[in-house]
């Protein structure tokens, strides 16, 4: 018997939530065990199973599971209706105020961030990559949040498990590209053992981007996505090992 599907909450987030492991799932090889991800070439049913015991953890409060089509993109969708698999939208951010919708964000190593206005009952979660978080996708869900009635003064934030600034070597167009923006994003690059090459602070980054829309509260994550092996799936592992393919783990919120 597999053991539960393992999540970790954060205490900035008094809504039904988790930021799911890759434990307690029933994939196989090297998408073992709970990858969540349809993108993925994993078997179907199995990722929908996963998916299935995802809702079942979080005990009776999800009917529907919701994830987008990420692009690594600054998009957002308001949720008004369930959509299916076929039809998920090509987005990195979701916001809804319907109850019993889960909406969940995949990852392995991007960093998945949860949304709530426990005031206005509107929840979101973005999916934070360095590009998503260069190009305002947290900004625009928070914006998105308020369009529905929610007010970022009462919106608490948590950054989940991602790849920290030890594992996270970039070249030297990467940290350009940061400069370029604002000279201060220097303080998110360390350098590299490799000449040329940087290491970039990934989770400061998506908290400092957070701290600048004046929420509630904002609470990020210890875990290194890249180093809990165990625990979490990750793509640049992967890479690292030249691996065919990976499984991305989820991180999910519900009303």
């Amino acid at each position: 018997m597999s053991q539960d599907p393992q999540f970790l909450t954060s205490g900035n987030i008094t809504a039904c939530h988790g930021f799911f492991t890759r434990l307690g799932g029933v994939s196989q090889e090297i998408y073992s065990s709970l990858n969540c991800a349809w993108g993925s070439k994993d078997s179907l049913k199995d990722v929908m199973t996963n998916r299935a015991l995802v809702v079942q953890a979080l005990g009776n409060t999800a009917s529907d599971l919701l994830s987008a089509s990420q692009i690594h993109s600054n998009k957002v969708q308001i949720v008004d209706k369930v959509w299916t698999r076929e039809r998920s939208p090509e987005v990195d951010g979701l916001v809804t105020n319907m109850p019993d919708v889960a909406l969940g964000i995949l990852t392995a190593d991007c960093a998945p961030v949860l949304f709530h206005d426990p005031q206005n009952h509107i929840i979101g979660a973005a999916h934070a990559g360095w590009k998503g978080a260069f190009t305002d996708v947290l900004e625009n869900t928070v914006t998105a949040m308020e369009s529905i009635g929610a007010d970022r003064n009462t919106i608490t934030a948590a950054v989940g498990p991602c790849i920290h600034q030890a594992s996270y070597e970039v070249d030297g167009n990467f940290r350009q590209t940061f400069l370029d923006e604002n000279p201060e994003y220097g303080g998110y690059f360390t350098d590299s053992v490799n000449e040329g090459h940087f290491q970039f602070n990934l989770p400061a980054f998506v908290k400092m981007k957070l701290e600048t829309l004046n929420l509630a509260s904002v609470e990020g994550s210890p875990v290194d996505t890249y180093v809990d092996e165990d625990r979490f799936f990750s793509y640049r592992r992967t890479t690292h090992r030249s691996e065919p393919d990976y499984g991305r783990q989820i991180s999910v919120i519900c009303l």
